[in-house]
């Protein structure tokens, strides 16, 4: 899986729009091989976003747990320190 692809659920706060639209867009892009894709490509492109977007939105709403709601801070925190270990 693409490692720029982050978690977005059961965090506070919530995921936003923007956080939504990222992950599909390197979704896609991991898919199609595509950083840009051509102009003959690019509608197909772009419905392929704003779909697997949608599909993303209804999936985190639709998702339950009984797993305490995690914090961002407190997560990309440990995400730096597992870099600072990994890479110095």
């Amino acid at each position: 899986m693409c490692r720029n692809i982050k978690t977005l659920f059961n965090f506070e706060p919530p995921a936003t729009e923007e956080e939504i639209h990222a992950s599909a867009l390197q979704f896609v892009r991991k898919l199609s091989g595509f950083n840009k894709p051509s102009q003959a490509n690019e509608a197909a492109f772009n419905l392929a976003v704003a779909e697997v977007s949608e599909a993303a939105r209804k999936l985190l709403i639709s998702l339950q747990t009984t797993a305490p709601v995690r914090d961002r801070e407190v997560e990309a925190e440990k995400a730096r320190e597992r870099s600072r270990l990994r890479f110095g």
